[in-house]
């Protein structure tokens, strides 16, 4: 289950790629992490709140630009 965990967050940071500035990165990261945590059987919210941070601070972290 683990990895499938990190699957999905790496899949979340991929996602907001080629998106102009944060909010719009961490609208679609929201999105993504809510829609993967709903298919896991895991808790929504948090799932969107992790899709949030990731695609807001993708760039910063040089994963995307």
């Amino acid at each position: 289950m683990d990895k499938a965990i990190f699957a999905a967050l790496a899949a979340a940071l991929l996602t907001g790629c080629g998106l102009s500035n944060d909010r719009d990165r961490a609208i679609a990261g929201a999105a993504t992490g809510a829609i993967v945590a709903d298919l896991l059987d895991e808790n929504v919210a948090a799932g969107a709140a992790g899709g949030a941070a990731a695609g807001a601070l993708c760039d910063d972290a040089g994963l995307c630009y």
